[in-house]
């Protein structure tokens, strides 16, 4: 019977009184859903679990649709999903606006870090003080783990009688004594977040926030400073300022050219100059390429939508594949113009060369994203 609008009637102080019931038109329903704005990607939303499949989960988001948690971000959610069941409220993150089937896509995994980030956040400004087990150390500084995230404690972030005094400063005799920490319980502050490299930065020291504020009034935004490496890591290297004061310079300042290894460039004791780039929440981050000439302004005005270059791809990464056309000047070949991931690499090899049309040219920003070209 297809739906309509049932009249039923009430005797109210014998008044008769029409009530409308309306049966619920799923198209219809489908329709309004549609006309509210999609959460967008990166969004953490909340909704009922309507069924748990042997893939997918579904998700009711309304007013906005549904959900659905399947493929890669089943898999990487397997041990959250057995947890839940139907009728369950979650927690999920948008990866797509909206599906060629029209769901939601989610992602469990990626919610819960975003999460734990907003507490690592939470925690720097309440200055929360946690003890935390030692895991690993390097010459720089000992190996932390806080909610499944690595850390970094930079040994200048000790206090003084845990701070390593070797004759001589001997970097191997540095980390001999850091290495005596390793399973060790330590109490320490988080001080700063790294989320694209799903790392923290953490002291131990008792940071008096009066005394931190007047150190820091003395730098400035553009300021060309003589500096000391104090620490190598992953994602950057970490530069003595003063005594009690260290500034990072993230891995995408090294150079205009792709970096994979800060430890390939530097090493601690190294003397290096530094461009101040930004003082927030009392730290300071630095730039050592901003010293060296941009390689992009070459290509200003010479170069815009619609060109064909020639490239040479240079790295893999789970957007898909960079491509240099000059040193430090490199784009982007997106997964989602080929069939599939593995299909890009196997048509774009490493070190090789191939025609590419330009679809997006800022140097302004160091952005540009490109097409293959058979």
């Amino acid at each position: 019977m297809a739906d309509v609008l049932i009249l039923e009637t009430f005797m109210i102080k014998k008044k008769e009184v029409p009530v409308i019931v309306v049966d619920e038109n799923p198209i219809l329903s489908s329709i309004m859903s549609r006309s509210v704005n999609k959460p967008e990607v990166d969004a953490l939303v909340e909704g009922a679990v309507i069924s748990v499949e042997k893939s997918s989960v579904y998700v009711d988001l309304a007013p906005y649709g549904a959900g659905i948690i399947y493929g890669r971000e089943f898999i990487n959610a397997k041990d959250i999903i057995k947890k839940i069941s139907p009728g369950d409220i979650i927690k999920a993150k948008v990866v797509e606006k909206e599906n060629e089937d029209g769901y939601i896509e989610l992602s469990l995994k990626e919610a819960k870090q975003a999460l734990i980030w907003s507490e690592a956040e939470k925690a720097i400004k309440e200055k929360t003080v946690m003890s935390l087990e030692i895991k690993d150390a390097n010459k720089g500084g000992l190996i932390l783990e806080w909610q499944g995230i690595q850390g970094f404690l930079p040994a200048s972030q000790l206090k003084a009688d845990h701070y390593p005094r070797v004759l001589d400063s001997d970097k191997d005799k540095i980390l001999k004594e850091l290495k005596k920490f390793v399973g060790q319980q330590i109490s320490v502050m988080i001080i700063s977040t790294l989320p694209k490299e799903g790392k923290l930065i953490f002291s131990e020291k008792d940071n008096n926030p009066e005394e931190k504020k007047e150190i820091l009034s003395k730098y400035h935004v553009g300021e060309d400073l003589d500096c000391t490496v104090a620490g190598l890591v992953d994602f950057g290297v970490f530069i003595k300022l003063e005594d009690g004061l260290e500034g990072l310079v993230h891995i995408s300042e090294l150079d205009w050219g792709l970096v994979e290894n800060p430890r390939s460039m530097f090493k601690i004791g190294d003397k290096i100059r530094a461009r101040v780039i930004e003082i927030k929440d009392g730290k300071i981050s630095l730039s050592i390429k901003a010293l060296k000439e941009n390689p992009w302004k070459e290509f200003e005005g010479k170069l815009k939508k619609g060109d064909i270059i020639k490239g040479v791809v240079i790295k893999y990464n789970k957007h898909g594949a960079l491509v240099s056309i000059k040193e430090g000047v490199a784009g982007l070949v997106h997964n989602s113009t080929f069939p599939s991931e593995s299909k890009l690499r196997e048509k774009l090899e490493l070190g090789k060369n191939y025609n590419f049309q330009i679809t997006l040219f800022e140097p302004k920003d160091q952005k540009m994203t490109l097409i293959y070209l058979e």
